[in-house]
């Protein structure tokens, strides 16, 4: 019998931790520990893009890029040091990924009145949904309570996040590895309605004279980026052309006209199995706000640290 108990009490404990290990991300997370956490933080996000509005895409594809590494666990946001090779310095990022020093602001505002209390991997995001609803895109009721990586990978960023030059089949497979549909792809990369992209990701798409750009484009986008050896490697273009700060499925309508920036935009409407979804949202803004908006929750659900696992980190760029 004293055996019995003792099992029991063990397996009790077991079921504990694995819950602990294993919440589940709520809406209302901080409800009693932080009230005002959503609201200071959609503020200092806010103020950041009304400054520059570009940032708003910055921000987007910054908890992108975390949670494609590790899951979201705001790893994307640690500096080198002794024990961590930081992913801001892995190709995909480095010198094009935005908007750290944006996180930073709104965590050392929250820290004023909630130290120790909300993650950046939740600041995160929260701000990618601020972002989108502040320059006209959905909103969402973002699903909190992750906590913060210890660790980085910068292997792991130049092996996971996607290349402006893959291949549609690549990207699937991608994205099905981290429980995401070619529907979901299809509506995160609509988010390329706003922001810019750096000459050297797009010029091999601009001078190879293919068959699946538009010529006009094509003369367009090469006045702001000369060709290979002449420089301007960093040299910005919008994404989106027609309507670059705006966020609508106008992102869409390019793509079936030839005119995505990207090879990895293009190959979303290039006679193969994404075809069917690019034109649907390109008929309908209000299909491809909801999706956006599902996909997004759902990515940030990839791996997330829970329950005791990770820390609330004191700062964003280092472990405490």
């Amino acid at each position: 019998m004293a055996m019995t108990r003792v099992h029991n009490v063990l397996m009790l404990v077991l079921l504990l931790l694995n819950t602990a290990c294993n919440a589940q991300l709520i809406s209302t997370f901080y409800d009693s520990s932080c009230p005002n956490a959503l609201s200071t933080i959609r503020t200092s996000i806010r103020n950041s893009i009304a400054r520059e509005r570009r940032m708003a895409a910055s921000l987007i594809r910054l908890h992108f890029h975390d949670c494609f590494v590790q899951g979201c666990d705001a790893s994307v946001l640690l500096d080198e040091t002794s024990t961590i090779e930081s992913e801001k310095t892995a190709l995909p990022n480095f010198q094009s990924a935005r908007g750290y020093d944006i996180i930073e602001k709104a965590k050392a505002e929250v820290e004023k009145t909630c130290p120790g209390v909300v993650s950046c991997a939740d600041i995160l995001a929260v701000a990618a949904k601020e972002a989108s609803s502040y320059v006209g895109g959905p909103s969402w009721t973002v699903l909190l309570g992750r906590r913060d990586s210890t660790t980085a990978s910068r292997t792991l960023a130049n092996t996971e996040l996607p290349s402006f030059k893959e291949g549609l089949d690549s990207l699937i497979s991608r994205f099905q590895s981290k429980g995401l549909g070619a529907r979901d792809m299809v509506a995160l990369s609509g988010s390329h309605t706003i922001g810019q992209a750096q000459c050297f990701t797009f010029r091999d798409r601009i001078y190879n004279n293919g068959t699946d750009i538009d010529a006009g484009f094509a003369s367009t986008r090469r006045r702001s980026c000369p060709a290979a050896g002449l420089g301007g490697d960093a040299n910005l273009a919008a994404l989106d052309l027609v309507t670059p700060n705006s966020f609508d499925n106008n992102y869409f309508k390019n793509l079936m006209q030839k005119k995505g920036l990207l090879e990895s935009d293009q190959v979303l409407f290039s006679g193969g199995s994404t075809d069917s979804i690019v034109s649907e949202y390109s008929r309908s803004p209000a299909t491809f706000s909801a999706d956006f908006a599902s996909a997004m929750v759902k990515m940030g659900n990839i791996d997330p640290l829970t329950g005791t696992a990770g820390q609330i980190r004191r700062i964003c760029t280092a472990v405490n």
